[in-house]
């Protein structure tokens, strides 16, 4: 490269740092949570490169509370390990040995992970799960999906504790029950009434597609609940886009200002939305 292409390249470097001021000055100690999803995760080079951005989102004032799935994960063990899992309505149904396996991969694997490569990047990670602290109290969401909890009430004094110490947590979706039992939680919802009981200022749903998208395939960059509602009742948002959009809409219910699903794939996406003015994927606020 000829040094009038760096200086160039370092040029837009600085320029990009010095639009992003207004929107770091913004977000200090804001609460921002993120939904990791197992697709999302990717390669180890993607998992870095989003740890550099949490680490550097903590760095700027950012109160970084990250929840993840795992849901590949668990069905390669599980398969691994020759032990069948069955669905019902797009949800796992989950028996005592597979919540063995969803624990063990959860809290054992994917939990320790994250949180590795947020220590790497020098960021000051703790791995918790929704069972700590009574983080999470479920109860079952279906006697015939076994395991699978129904958040009823979210404990947020360890996540307090944590921000004021200046701790990034990656929380892994299990809940306790009333009798102690565990509960498998989707990653979705267990990120949502976390946002909603820390009133977030953002939630962020990052998934394996660019946003909300009308029915000619464009990505809408700005939407609000009755537009969500509206898009739903035609069958324009279907399929797996439904629980996130109702996730993205009971947070908002429960205070957190917007909610935004965006690729979790795409380089620095993160950064993107909160840092930039164009944001990225679709963000969805009252009014």
């Amino acid at each position: 490269m000829r040094k009038q292409d760096m200086n160039r390249d370092w040029a837009a470097t600085a320029a990009t740092l010095s639009q992003a001021l207004p929107y770091m000055q913004r977000y200090n100690d804001a609460t921002v949570v993120i939904k990791l999803g197992g697709h999302a995760m990717g390669s180890d080079e993607a998992m870095n490169e989003f740890a550099r951005d949490v680490v550097l989102m903590r760095q700027v004032g950012v109160n970084p509370v990250i929840v993840h799935g795992g849901g590949p994960m668990i069905n390669d063990m599980l398969k691994r390990l020759n032990i069948k899992s069955e669905f019902l309505n797009g949800k796992r149904v989950t028996d005592a040995a597979t919540m063995e396996v969803v624990e063990m991969v959860l809290s054992g694997l994917v939990n320790a992970k994250i949180v590795q490569a947020i220590s790497a990047q020098g960021g000051r990670a703790v791995g918790v799960s929704g069972k700590d602290s009574g983080l999470i109290i479920c109860e079952p969401e279906d006697p015939a999906l076994g395991l699978v909890g129904k958040p009823v009430k979210v404990n947020p004094r360890l996540l307090w504790d944590m921000a004021e110490k200046e701790l990034i947590p990656v929380i892994s979706p299990l809940g306790m029950g009333m009798n102690g039992e565990t509960f498998n939680i989707n990653g979705d919802t267990a990120a949502g009434v976390i946002a909603g009981a820390l009133k977030a200022d953002r939630l962020l749903l990052l998934t394996d597609v660019s946003g909300v998208k009308n029915a000619a395939g464009e990505v809408l960059t700005e939407l609000t609940p009755s537009q969500i509602e509206e898009m739903t009742a035609d069958g324009t948002i279907a399929g797996g886009m439904i629980p996130k959009t109702q996730t993205a809409l009971d947070a908002l219910n429960a205070g957190v200002r917007a909610s935004v699903i965006l690729d979790g794939r795409a380089p620095n996406a993160c950064l993107l939305e909160l840092f930039t003015e164009h944001g990225a994927g679709s963000i969805i606020r009252a009014g």
